[in-house]
């Protein structure tokens, strides 16, 4: 619960940081309809309706059903420990009377699925509770705060997300050694799951393997295509570790029989690749707006000849490989403000991008890296070189 705490105490600087005066996050049954914020900052599920209020002055209020209780009082992370028996109603007006906001936020965005955890029928039911009272009329997004508390790595996020991704980097390097000529897209990744879960980790996403052209990049499930010579085996895969979550891809060449060297075409989009990525991890500064750096990667592959990627550069990563907050993304509409929202230091990410090689596969490569003041800093060994089978 220690993480949770730091959590909260990080709630209460931004709080005052962005002028706001109060934070609800109102939940039920929390294991059938979790708020993505719970895990951050609650640390324990909830059956009935439950409050959990921060505010600026640092009071941390847990308002919840009787049965409930033991659970926040023993976790410690709370300042007081509130309950009801029938009707949470009285006990949250009272509450807010003592706090007296002008701004209350709560959970809905229509940009951030980190900040959108409050049901539509949740936000009737809180109107309810609170029709009659001057706050009905003072309630706004939490996503300001919420994207900045996802998007700060305390140092205990940083070092379970860079033991995360060298896991997952240490993995790669068993498992392009037990592949062979044969094999499936379904025994790959289970070649690669088995390892992960041997190492008593957990999957940050379902594991993506594309055998050559034979499948389509992207977020299929492996098929039953063969890796054969001539292929581009291009995996996509990440490790939970400790709750936080790694994402990476990498590449291996099998050659065909009698084949000498790798084709042309392949090695000037590997090299490519990873000459973007590089270039665009040193302009990865506190400051710098996504689409900037995102429109930089376009304009290389471009400048040599290929088609931009279908997708945004890089996304953030925490507790959910995507983290939400700010991303390494062009100004789409479907990644709303996100890609106008400044980097900071101690964001994660990842950067991403491929080329598709007719006949040969997706020449995609992904690191993670974290936000300092120079640039992006890798946070476990790069693949810079392609190996060959």
């Amino acid at each position: 619960m220690s993480l949770v705490k730091d959590k909260i105490g990080q709630t209460f600087d931004i709080l005052n940081e962005i002028d706001l005066d109060c934070w609800i996050i109102f939940v039920r049954e929390s294991t059938m309809s979790p708020d993505p914020a719970l895990p951050l900052v609650v640390g324990n599920d909830v059956t009935w309706q439950s409050f959990f209020i921060f505010t600026k002055d640092r009071q941390a209020i847990a308002l919840v059903g009787n049965f409930d209780q033991e659970n926040f009082i023993k976790s410690g992370c709370f300042t007081e420990v509130k309950t009801y028996t029938a009707d949470a109603k009285e006990e949250i007006n009272t509450i807010l009377n003592k706090i007296n906001p002008s701004k209350i936020a709560i959970n809905y965005s229509t940009d951030n699925v980190a900040a959108d955890g409050l049901s539509h029928g949740l936000y009737l039911l809180l109107c309810r509770y609170l029709e009659g009272t001057p706050y009905l009329d003072n309630l706004i997004s939490s996503e300001p705060l919420i994207s900045k508390l996802r998007s700060r790595k305390l140092t205990e996020e940083i070092s379970r997300l860079t033991t995360a991704a060298e896991k997952a980097d240490e993995i790669w390097h068993k498992v392009y050694k037990d592949i062979r000529d044969g094999m499936t897209e379904i025994q790959i990744a289970s070649i690669i799951d088995f390892y992960i879960k041997n190492d008593r980790n957990g999957l940050s996403f379902p594991t993506i393997v594309n055998a050559g052209s034979k499948s389509e990049a992207g977020h299929s499930e492996p098929s039953e295509a063969k890796f054969a010579g001539g292929d581009l085996l291009h995996v996509d895969f990440g490790i939970k570790y400790k709750d936080y979550c790694s994402d990476i891809q990498r590449l291996a060449y099998l050659r065909r029989q009698n084949e000498e060297e790798i084709p042309n075409e392949l090695k000037e989009a590997f090299d490519l690749v990873v000459n973007i990525i590089t270039k665009t991890a040193e302009m990865c500064k506190p400051g710098v707006m996504g689409f900037e750096i995102d429109y930089e990667a376009r304009e290389m592959l471009k400048e040599n000849g290929f088609s931009e990627y279908e997708h945004a550069l890089g996304h953030q990563l925490g507790r959910d490989v995507h983290d939400g907050g700010a991303l390494i993304g062009p100004k789409w509409e479907r990644y709303g403000n996100a890609p106008m929202i400044p980097l900071e230091e101690n964001n994660a990410f990842t950067l991403e991008l491929e080329i598709i090689l007719p006949g040969i596969g997706c020449v995609g490569l992904e690191e993670d890296i974290v936000i300092t003041k120079t640039g992006g800093k890798f946070i476990s060994p790069r693949q810079t070189e392609l190996i060959i089978l």
